[in-house]
């Protein structure tokens, strides 16, 4: 089997770990070197130098690109902009809200609203919580 298969293969496996524990971004860095060094070996043919590649391409990525996306990751809801920031609000009901409609007051305005699950019905006054949104509609539970 060719080299460049083998550094895929660790790519892959490493992006697989990545997506299971999720929390370090380390591997997805190594994976990025790992795919940096499939193409070294696939283009050079050389033993040594998707080693030098891999090696350099993830130190860059944990050294530069891992902290922004680390930031972002735990942005804070205060710093959040647009609809990203109004997930997670409290809402009050200002009319019955179930699965195809409804309003809802939600940091003094009006939106449409529907019920996240599609199943429960909130009638008029009832406090509930914003968890997605949905071009102009707020999905509420």
């Amino acid at each position: 089997m060719d080299p460049w298969v083998w550094w895929l293969i660790a790519a892959i496996v490493l992006g697989i770990v990545e997506i299971t524990t999720g929390a370090t971004l380390i591997f997805g860095m190594l994976a990025v070197g790992s795919l940096a060094g499939a193409g070294a070996a696939a283009l050079t043919g050389s033993d040594w130098l998707p080693w030098l590649v891999f090696a350099g391409t993830s130190a860059a990525m944990v050294a530069f690109v891992r902290p922004v996306a680390h930031r972002h990751l735990r942005q804070p809801i205060e710093s959040r902009s647009g609809t990203a920031a109004l997930v997670g609000a409290d809402a009050v009901v200002t009319q019955q809200v179930d699965r195809n409609d409804g309003r809802v007051k939600l940091r003094g305005e009006l939106w449409s609203a529907r019920s996240f699950d599609g199943t429960t019905v909130y009638p008029v006054g009832a406090a509930v919580q914003v968890l997605s949104i949905e071009g102009a509609t707020a999905l509420v539970g």
